[in-house]
Formats: structure tokens, C-alpha cells, sequence
């Protein structure tokens, strides 16, 4: 097969590559029988718990519902990959906010190198224990009231070191993904945990399809093309990014004389990804969460009053309260506080303005320095806020259409939900494409 070095790989040659080339077909199985190892393993109940009166409690819980997104279903079903990849998740997410406030975090990311980097993955990983231990143990005291045996102090203990020891062996498989596989292990699991529950979506869908009433079909049909335009739009986003041209000075080497090169420093439109919607998720499901936890505190005047104040603030910040208005304006503007709280630890101008500095580099027309930092502050604002708002849009059109034309086989797959699906696919196809450019070369090198 002839192929350009100067092109990017067509299909036909990713896939002749994929089928070919023993590399990548390795690396391919190894990541599909890892994932479905994890989703077999969501399935494995923990014994002692009566699932069908505790399916039954949890049936409408917008907690559950919005946790089960990330396990794939695994929470509703207290299976022993119920954590799944969440404790690791969770201890990324506090890593990566501490780094912006630990001089000895930041000096290991920044300054150590490679041996910084497994540093902070090895701090990662502890703090992944302990957080899966201290979740196993809520679980754990929450579903033992629906223990068929006694209970107790040993049902507590069980389950929690069955939860964590799930929790940590899910965590194990991510790493064996992204070291020996294709794309990024955490990631793939959460993808194909949401991606789990399209099959039972989509039958949903054609089974109301199929009933004959047009009425029914016409507002089906609007629903899918509903999503297929938020999906177009969120590829856009993603790959949407602002070229600040860059020209590095002459530079003399011996005799040489090198020219000036201009490059340029990119700047994702959406720098956040898909975290300023899962904090603003989080965020608003907090008083039903407090509220479902004080539930059983009519002995308790304290808690009881705790109770009645979680579940009416639950009741107004949900879209289906009393004020769903109340509830789309606190959403956006969590979307776009935390899409500009990300992109600041993501993205410092200061520290860009000082390495460009370093490397004989400048913006044109821009002074180095000071004036540097505020122009390129200046532009990561304006590119913050446009992809706060598209956020915001993805956050909110799907569920407006789904309750105004009453379709909700989809209710599962939201904002959250599409976002991270289009990314790891994205991102997965890129390392792919890689994969094949290298193979590419090895072949030219030893023609």
C-alpha cells in the first residue's frame, strides 16, 4: 500500500493497520478484554443484601442516578466494582487542585521530570485507597439495613474490603490500559461504562417508535437529530482552539546563523473539558444527597430541620421543582465559575509569558513580560467564557427537549454523559492515528 508521510492516515490504512500490524492488533485485544473483564465484574453481586427492596428505595434517587453514570450502573447494583474507577477519579481531581497549592506538588510536576511525575502518580494512588475505604464504609453503613442476614459490625467490614478491593484492582486495570493498551485507561472505563447503557436507550427508543402514532415518531425523530447536532457541536468544541502566532529571535551558533520561526501557542476554546459540568453536578445534587441522608431523623429536632431544609432547596434546584427557571440559571452559572476556576489551574499566563521569555520567543506586536501575560489572560478569558456558554448549552438543551416533547428513553445520557463520549472517542482515535504514523515510519526507515 503507497501511502504520504505528509498526510494523516485515511481509514482504510487505520484499519488495515488495526488488522495487520501485530502491535496494534495486541494492544487492541488487551484493552477490549480488560474493559469487558470490568463490566463483568460490575455485575458480580455482593452477597448478604436484598437487591430488589433496595432497587426499590433507590428507584427515582438523583444521586444514585448521577453516580451510576461514572460506575456504569455498578452503585444501584452493589456489585464489587460498584467504586469502579470513581476513588481514582475523585484523588485526580484533589491532586490536581492541591498542586496549584502545594510548593511541593508543583515543584514535582514542574521541576522533577519523569521521577516528579511517578511521584505524584504514586501519591495518587494512596490517596485513592484511603478515599475507596472511607466511600466503601458509607456504602457499606447505608446498605445495611437491607442486609438479609444480621447485620453488624462483620456485614460492615465485608463489604467495605470487598468494595475497596474492587475499587483498587478497577484502578489496577486502568493503568494496565493506558501502559499496554490504547488510549487512556481511566477514561475508556468511564466511556465504556455509559456506553453500556445505549443498547437498553435506543430500544427504549425504537420500541416507542415502533407504535405507529406519528405524533410519537415526529418528536423521536427530533430527539435524535437533537443529539446528533449537540454531538457535531461538541466535536467542533473540542477541537476548537485559538492559534496565538509566535516569533522566536535570531539566534547565532558558532558560524550559523538561524533565522527567525514563527510557530504557534494554542489555546483550547473548552480548557476544562468535561469537569466544569461534573462539578456543577455535583454541586446541585448535594441538598438531595444531605436530604436522603437525614431522612430518618424524626427523633432528631436538629436533623429533623436539617432535613426539611435540604429537601426544599432539593425541591427548587431541580428541573422538575418548582422553579425549573431558578434551576438552568444556578446551573449556568456553575458551569461557567468552574470553567473559568479549571482554567485557571490548567492554564498560568504568568508562567507561559515567563518560558516564552526563556526561549527567545514573542508574541508579535505584544512587549515580552507583563504585557505578555495580561494579553494572553486576556484572550483565555474571552475563549473561557465562549466555551462556558456552549457548555451551558449542551448542559441544558437535551433535558429541555426531552420533557418538552416527553421523550426520556435517553434520560440516562446527558450533558455529562455526551461530553465524555466524544472526548475519549476523540482522543482514543488520536493515539490510534499516532500509532499508525509510527508504523508508517518504521516501514520507510527500513525500505
Amino acid at each position: 500500500m503507497v501511502v504520504s508521510r505528509d498526510k494523516a492516515p485515511t481509514a482504510q490504512e487505520t484499519f488495515m493497520q488495526m488488522a495487520q500490524a501485530a502491535g496494534l492488533r495486541g494492544r487492541l485485544l488487551v484493552t477490549i478484554g480488560l474493559l469487558i473483564l470490568v463490566r463483568l465484574g460490575v455485575h458480580i453481586p455482593i452477597p448478604g443484601i436484598d437487591r430488589a427492596r433496595f432497587a426499590q428505595d433507590i428507584q427515582n434517587s438523583p444521586v444514585i442516578g448521577f453516580l451510576d453514570i461514572f460506575s456504569g450502573g455498578g452503585i444501584s447494583a452493589v456489585g464489587i466494582f460498584a467504586l469502579g474507577i470513581l476513588p481514582y477519579i475523585n484523588a485526580s481531581i484533589i491532586l490536581q487542585l492541591l498542586t496549584a497549592a502545594l510548593p511541593y506538588l508543583e515543584n514535582l510536576q514542574k521541576n522533577e521530570g519523569e521521577a516528579g511525575r511517578r511521584k505524584i502518580s504514586q501519591i495518587t494512588r494512596i490517596v485513592s485507597l484511603v478515599w475507596a475505604l472511607v466511600q466503601s464504609i458509607g456504602i457499606s453503613l447505608w446498605v445495611q439495613r437491607y442486609a438479609t442476614g444480621s447485620g453488624g459490625l462483620i456485614f460492615v467490614a465485608q463489604t467495605a474490603l470487598a468494595l475497596t478491593a474492587g475499587s483498587m484492582f478497577v484502578m489496577w486495570v486502568s493503568e494496565l490500559v493506558t501502559e499496554r493498551g490504547i488510549g487512556n485507561g481511566a477514561s475508556l472505563l468511564i466511556f465504556i461504562n455509559i456506553v453500556s447503557v445505549l443498547p437498553r436507550s435506543l430500544g427504549q427508543t425504537l420500541e416507542l417508535a415502533q407504535t405507529g402514532d406519528r405524533e410519537i415518531l415526529g418528536r423521536v425523530i427530533i430527539l435524535l437529530l437533537v443529539f446528533l447536532v449537540m454531538i457535531v457541536g461538541i466535536v467542533f468544541v473540542q477541537e476548537g482552539t485559538r492559534r496565538i502566532p509566535i516569533i522566536s529571535a535570531r539566534r547565532q551558533v558558532g558560524r550559523r546563523l538561524y533565522r527567525e520561526r514563527t510557530s504557534y501557542l494554542p489555546l483550547r476554546l473548552n480548557q476544562g473539558g468535561v469537569m466544569p459540568i461534573i462539578f456543577a453536578s455535583a454541586v446541585l445534587v448535594l441538598p438531595a444527597s444531605l436530604a436522603q441522608f437525614t431522612q430518618n431523623s424524626a427523633n432528631n429536632p436538629f436533623l429533623g430541620g436539617l432535613h426539611q431544609f435540604f429537601n426544599q432547596a432539593a425541591n427548587y434546584l431541580s428541573p422538575t421543582g418548582q422553579t425549573p427557571w431558578l434551576y438552568v440559571a444556578f446551573y449556568v452559572f456553575l458551569i461557567v465559575f468552574f470553567s473559568y476556576f479549571y482554567a485557571s489551574l490548567i492554564i498560568n499566563p504568568v508562567d507561559m509569558s515567563q518560558n516564552l521569555k526563556k526561549m527567545g520567543a514573542s508574541i508579535p506586536g505584544v512587549r515580552p513580560g507583563t504585557t505578555t501575560s495580561d494579553y494572553i489572560e486576556r484572550v483565555l478569558n474571552r475563549l473561557t467564557l465562549l466555551g462556558a456558554i456552549f457548555l451551558g448549552l449542551v448542559a441544558i438543551v437535551p433535558t429541555a427537549v426531552e420533557s418538552t416533547i416527553g421523550v426520556t428513553t435517553f434520560k440516562g445520557l446527558g450533558a455529562t454523559s455526551l461530553l465524555i463520549i466524544v472526548g475519549v472517542a476523540i482522543d482514543t482515535a488520536k493515539q490510534i492515528q499516532t500509532y499508525v504514523i509510527s508504523q508508517r515510519y518504521e516501514g520507510m526507515v527500513k525500505q
